[in-house]
């Protein structure tokens, strides 16, 4: 069942990571410096001496890849958040989370620069800038029923967005160009899905879509890992491609998609569209079983039922939250309040100290900023504020690798046979 949650994440490693270990030096002189931007929230060991095997989850070369799948992973849960604001004709949404987009786009841009050097930097951000134009082009051309704009659209990001992309990173990591050109292609078309689901109001696709493009950058981001550690092992110790590394990688992935979809579900019911909200709780629901059956996988069915039931406690509070901010209850927000940090963030942390041996104070801390990272972002949506929304998102959604480094590192110190 383990395999159940970590098969995504070593997918594109199988095949790539061998062949950037064995790649030339690429065209473009790396610079000799570590990817500053690249590392990753402080993470904790767990009490006690670590296990074999543990400081492989938390090497340089774990760092990276983590960080890399992070941030795209990032990047589409932004582009679609944006692309639905668009459609919904949410002009200060789309601009709050557009602008966060092209943050994202510059932080990338760095980490690359920071390991090939800045005309590598230069020419992944105007690569990159340009397909997310792209991207505005194709859904104001399904906004506005433009079929000529659709088409162009379309062109420049086959024609010219991923051939030039692919033989960037081609060049620079070593990685075969038709294998870079065939996961540049699937992330325009599983974009393309997003957003032609969002324009039909198909919720149940568009979440399904959100979640299969989601997953799919992960397989971009363990390729370029696993080729800059195998080109440039001097900067990244460690091995990208342990199974460890993998847990550490797929829960840190699960916690940032439980945020997001939890805020799109809470900015849909506070806007009063119940379809969308259903389709998003329905996502969000299957999340956390996921997320659960990683749990039980390690640690057993007793352990996969009390996750389960705590978690989906958690989702229910905060349905209760949303919707007393929606009808003005102060009542109906306080209780559940009181729910979220007196049942659900004690409950929740002495599970996991049971399981893991973190101390108890620590998950405290880190579940309550949890909660309270996300009630801001419900706060701000419910005020009418996009802008410190989208901030509140983008913060709350980074704040989940502070839970899930340090639950995986624990996790594999406290089992390592499961991940030999």
């Amino acid at each position: 069942m383990r395999n159940r949650l970590i098969s995504a994440t070593v997918g594109g490693l199988l095949v790539l990571t061998t062949v950037g270990a064995a790649a030339q030096s690429p065209s473009m002189s790396p610079a000799m410096s570590p990817a500053a931007s690249m590392a990753p929230m402080t993470s904790m060991a767990p009490t006690g001496s670590m296990m074999p095997g543990a400081a492989d989850v938390l090497s340089p070369a774990a760092d990276l890849r983590a960080s890399l799948d992070l941030m795209l992973g990032e990047h589409i849960i932004l582009a679609v958040k944006a692309t639905g604001a668009a459609l919904a004709g949410n002009q200060k949404q789309f601009e709050a989370y557009g602008g966060l987009l092209n943050s994202n786009g510059t932080d990338l841009g760095a980490a690359i620069g920071s390991v090939y050097g800045k005309d590598a930097q230069d020419a992944f951000n105007t690569i990159w800038s340009a397909h997310n134009g792209f991207f505005v082009d194709y859904t104001t051309g399904v906004a506005t029923k433009d079929q000529a704009k659709q088409d162009q659209a379309v062109k420049d990001l086959t024609e010219q967005y991923v051939p030039q992309f692919s033989e960037l990173i081609a060049g620079a990591t070593g990685l075969p160009l038709d294998a870079v050109t065939s996961l540049i292609t699937d992330h325009v078309l599983q974009t393309k899905a997003v957003v032609d689901a969002q324009a039909a109001k198909d919720w149940t696709a568009a979440f399904t879509a959100i979640r299969a493009a989601y997953a799919h950058m992960q397989m971009i981001g363990d390729a370029l890992a696993g080729a800059i550690v195998g080109q440039h092992p001097e900067l990244f110790a460690g091995d990208p491609s342990t199974s460890g590394v993998s847990f550490r990688v797929a829960l840190d992935q699960l916690l940032q998609e439980h945020l997001y979809l939890a805020t799109m579900a809470t900015d849909a019911a506070l806007a009063g569209r119940d379809k969308e909200f259903a389709a998003a709780g329905a996502a969000l629901n299957t999340n956390g079983t996921d997320i659960g059956a990683a749990i039980g996988s390690l640690f057993g069915q007793d352990a996969q039922d009390g996750f389960n039931t705590i978690w989906s406690a958690h989702n229910g509070f905060f349905v209760d939250y949303t919707t007393g901010v929606a009808t003005k209850d102060q009542a109906k927000m306080d209780t559940a309040v009181q729910n979220l940090t007196t049942v659900y963030v004690p409950q929740f942390a002495a599970f996991l100290a049971g399981a893991t041996g973190l101390p108890e104070a620590t998950l405290t801390d880190l579940i309550t900023q949890h909660v309270l990272t996300t009630k801001a972002v419900v706060d701000a949506q419910g005020a009418g504020e996009p802008k410190k929304a989208a901030a509140a998102d983008l913060a709350a959604g980074r704040h989940m690798q502070m839970i899930g480094d340090p639950l995986a590192n624990a996790i594999v110190a406290a089992l390592p046979a499961s991940f030999q």
